[in-house]
């Protein structure tokens, strides 16, 4: 009598574990493309303008900058100094005023910058927010409508106070503490 030996056909752990982390690997990028896709970005508003800005960051992105010419009438946004294709609809006129905050010296208003376009052509900058990748933004006081944007604090939020008096009485408040 011949004893056969029956050959196991069957996987073993570790191609089944092979299996289970391709599957895992596939799934996961499925589902942040899914996320992504129904992801839209937030209208900007200057009280979520570093927010805004955030979302055209990447990985290898070095800064982003909000720039607005003539008497604010047209807005883009600029990637590491390249113009993105989508318009920025103005949220803001030309009366916005910008200010840069000093403990010691209080508050000077921002002097309006100059840009040139790609033909080489100078334009005027109605107004500019720049960015970088590390949600580290310029350090200023933003004053429209009677409303003061605080931009001076690194990473919390952008704070909203009804007037500037009442921003720069905040400061003063933050400054006395800091002596005592």
């Amino acid at each position: 009598m011949s004893v056969s030996k029956g050959v196991k056909k069957a996987f073993s752990l570790i191609e089944l574990m092979i299996v289970i982390v391709i599957i895992g690997v596939i799934y996961t990028l499925a589902v942040s493309k899914l996320q992504n896709v129904g992801a839209q970005k937030p209208v900007p508003s200057l009280k979520n303008l570093k927010e805004y800005l955030f979302t055209y960051v990447k990985e290898e992105t070095k800064e982003v900058k909000l720039l607005c010419l003539g008497a604010c009438e047209s807005c883009d946004v600029y990637v590491d100094d390249v113009k993105q294709e989508k318009k920025i609809e103005p949220f803001f006129d030309d009366s916005i005023e910008v200010y840069k905050y000093d403990f010691s010296q209080g508050t000077r208003k921002v002097q309006d910058a100059v840009f040139f376009n790609e033909e080489g052509r100078q334009e005027d900058v109605c107004f500019s927010f720049t960015m970088s990748r590390n949600s580290i933004s310029e350090q200023v006081l933003i004053v429209f409508k009677e409303k003061a944007y605080d931009y001076t604090s690194y990473f919390t939020p952008t704070k909203v106070y009804d007037h500037l008096e009442e921003l720069l009485e905040s400061k003063e408040i933050v400054v006395q503490e800091v002596a005592r």
